[in-house]
């Protein structure tokens, strides 16, 4: 039984920066492609980055910066410049075996 657990959130200013990690128990992450996607107030989940299990990343917008620390088995999330329009609550997710596995999300609030 797999589990993400992410964490990192919290309360910045406008311009502010955070890192989020997304810690995995009973699933290898560097064997998976691994997504972020965030979820503000009012509004519907979105894809906002994806490290694939060969390393290539993408992302939905030039200020997040993805990443692995294998040892770790975890896969962070850098978030710069941030604005107001980027609160929300931010989930990793995996799948494995054609399973999708999903953290509880981390709250993210950025101050005007």
């Amino acid at each position: 039984q797999g589990q993400l657990v992410e964490s990192g959130g919290g309360l910045v200013h406008t311009g502010g920066s955070l890192v989020l990690s997304c810690a995995a128990s009973g699933i290898t992450l560097s064997t998976n492609g691994v997504m972020w996607h965030r979820q503000a107030p009012g509004k519907q989940r979105e894809w906002v980055a994806t490290v694939a299990s060969g390393g290539a990343t993408n992302y939905a917008d030039s200020r997040f910066h993805v990443w692995r620390d294998n040892a770790e088995n975890t896969v962070y999330l850098r978030m710069t410049n941030l604005q107001p329009q980027d609160t929300g609550v931010y989930y990793c997710n995996t799948i494995r075996r054609g399973r999708a596995f999903w953290g509880q999300g981390t709250q993210v609030t950025v101050s005007s």
